[in-house]
């Protein structure tokens, strides 16, 4: 079961900052923090999704859920992430169900301008258009560079070390900035966090940031939200230094396990938005699928990488309508085809390895935020368990999508075409 926090928002003020930019969990991650995330299955493919809001201890209706989350009343704070049970050799015999939940809250400050995040004080986690556009995230100059800790500033974004800037988002390259004052090495977890939008000014917090295709990042502290917000990326200290959050891993960014990429023989591009996960969670990490291209997306495996609680994640992308272009559709909020884009997108891909070796891969509708279709066809190809696609305004399996595997070392390629 997956859960995600709802909030309830004070002052209509706070409706329109927590709409247009992201409140620490405040972009609405209904039912997926990262999607895929292990989950239990019975066969080898997962056709039924069923999403729990929770507010406190009580549940909430997906209607009213996303009516709060729609007018600003309610923000996520919170979600757990659904297991599962590795699936048998690709034999489709019944089906089975994921049940998800989505933890809400009320919002307890107001702002104009600046959304800040919930206070808290618990739990602990371990473990990158249109066909024109030139945004990239592809390459690796500098990836394997050992970041020097303390040596950098604030200011000073660490492209040279890898990491690729997002100077669409207006934050100095960086794809979240979560500010926490009080936050000191050693915490347990952290009570104070305020999502940075652009044009504040820098300060002691954690900044977020992308990495080459095919690559996840490798910062993020133990201590997380105290409310369940997940924190990622380099601390920015009191010096105005930048610090590594996670001193195991020396480098910025590593490799993902790899085995999925997505090809384009559209005649528009097609912006993939991944979650910038620990984070802000906004969908903002760009893949440009452009017209006539293959590129690799990342991978994980999921049980050494980031974990929610003791609870393992996956990656999940937003995929917008062809012809969007990266800097309109990797945002919260789109300046145009608001129902169709960014957080509104049709459909999400969620991406990752179990322990069991199998890559799963889901292709599902952005319920209940969105009910728009994709105006394309969407096909898993490759080394794939069972048909999963989406094609002719239907999906594989049922309205709530599908989910498909891949073997280790086995290669799966999301595939875009005209309706």
């Amino acid at each position: 079961m997956k859960a995600t926090i709802l909030n309830l928002a004070v002052a209509a003020s706070l409706a329109a900052g927590a709409a247009a930019q992201p409140h620490n969990h405040g972009h609405h991650h209904h039912k997926r923090g990262t999607p895929v995330e292990k989950r239990e299955v019975e066969t080898t493919y997962l056709p039924a999704t069923t999403t729990q809001y929770m507010l406190g201890n009580d549940e909430v209706s997906a209607e009213e859920a996303k009516d709060g989350l729609d007018k600003g009343l309610y923000i996520v704070v919170g979600e757990t992430t659904p297991t599962y049970t590795p699936p048998p050799p690709p034999v489709v015999t019944s089906s089975s169900s994921k049940e998800d939940a989505v933890f809400i809250q009320k919002v307890t400050s107001t702002s104009s301008s600046v959304a800040t995040s919930s206070t808290s004080t618990s739990t602990s986690s371990a473990a990158p258009a249109t066909s024109s556009s030139t945004y990239s995230t592809g390459g690796a100059t500098g990836v394997d560079a050992e970041f020097p800790d303390g040596k950098i500033k604030c200011t000073d974004f660490p492209e040279k070390y890898g990491a690729v800037p997002l100077d669409h988002l207006g934050l100095g390259g960086w794809s979240g900035l979560q500010f926490t004052p009080g936050y000191s090495l050693g915490d347990m977890a952290i009570s104070f966090i305020e999502t940075g939008i652009k044009g504040m000014a820098k300060q002691k917090g954690f900044y977020s940031y992308a990495c080459p295709d095919g690559y996840v990042k490798t910062q993020w502290p133990s201590a997380q939200g105290s409310t369940k917000q997940s924190v990622g990326g380099l601390l920015c200290n009191s010096d105005g230094y930048l610090e590594l959050s996670r001193p195991s891993s020396k480098t910025l960014c590593e490799r993902g396990v790899g085995g999925v990429s997505v090809k384009n023989d559209m005649g528009k591009n097609v912006a993939i938005c991944r979650t910038d996960y620990p984070g802000i969670e906004a969908m903002v990490i760009p893949v440009d699928s452009a017209p006539g291209t293959t590129r690799d997306i990342a991978n994980i495996a999921s049980t050494d990488y980031y974990h929610w609680g003791d609870l393992p994640t996956t990656l999940q992308y937003y995929v917008n309508q062809p012809g969007v272009s990266v800097d309109d559709g990797c945002v919260w909020d789109c300046a145009e085809d608001h129902d169709e884009c960014g957080n509104w997108a049709p459909t999400i891909l969620g991406v990752g390895k179990a322990a069991d070796g199998n890559t799963y891969i889901s292709l599902f509708p952005n319920k209940p935020t969105s009910s728009a279709k994709p105006r394309m066809n969407i096909n898993i190809t490759g080394d794939v368990s069972i048909q999963c696609y989406f094609q002719d305004g239907k999906y594989a399996v049922g309205d709530n999508g599908c989910t498909t595997t891949i073997p280790s070392n086995g290669k799966a390629v999301i595939h875009f075409t005209d309706a």
